[in-house]
């Protein structure tokens, strides 16, 4: 233990003179130390609060301002999600709307083959009709124009006149004779 007290008091002894070496005064050096603390003290007061309470502000601000990017990410990914069900929508209307366009388009040109076909058939209709009367009259004219060769016929082969009961017997028998 002697040792180590020998060795602490030699440790004192170099240090006293290494600052006597240096010029170390004791009171110099405490009223350094005391003028630092206060220095340090105000400038804690004054300086580091301050600066350090602006800098918490701004840290404060930093986060909410991450914090509402976050927020407007947020948003805006739900907007483009609105936006793509928005587009879908209208495009399934879209196609809606088309697909009721090519079925009205169908049922109209069905509905327009269907009335084409009637006024078609109804113009055949017209047209046989047309053509049994114009047979039946050229039929007519036939016979009588028969009827009168007949009788001219006659008339000359027989030389004789004919009556107008013969004309007409004639006439009837040429008729029956065609028509059969």
């Amino acid at each position: 233990m002697n040792i180590s007290i020998l060795a602490a008091t030699s440790i004192v002894d170099m240090a006293r003179e290494t600052g006597e070496t240096f010029g170390f005064d004791t009171k110099i050096f405490l009223s350094q130390v005391i003028s630092f603390v206060i220095v340090a003290l105000v400038l804690r007061q004054f300086a580091y609060k301050p600066i350090l309470a602006v800098l918490e502000e701004r840290r404060q601000k930093i986060a909410e301002g991450l914090l509402n990017a976050e927020k407007i990410k947020q948003q805006l990914a739900e907007a483009e999600q609105r936006h793509a069900d928005i587009l879908a929508q209208a495009n399934a209307q879209a196609q809606k709307m088309i697909d009721d366009a090519r079925e009205s388009a169908a049922h109209l040109a069905d509905r327009k083959q269907q009335e084409a076909i009637v006024a078609a058939e109804q113009i055949v209709a017209k047209a046989r009709e047309a053509s049994a009367i114009e047979h039946e009259r050229t039929m007519m004219e036939l016979k009588r124009e028969l009827g009168r060769l007949v009788v001219e016929t006659t008339a000359k082969v027989t030389g004789k006149v004919l009556t107008s009961e013969d004309q007409r017997r004639l006439q009837e028998e040429a008729s029956r004779q065609l028509a059969s």
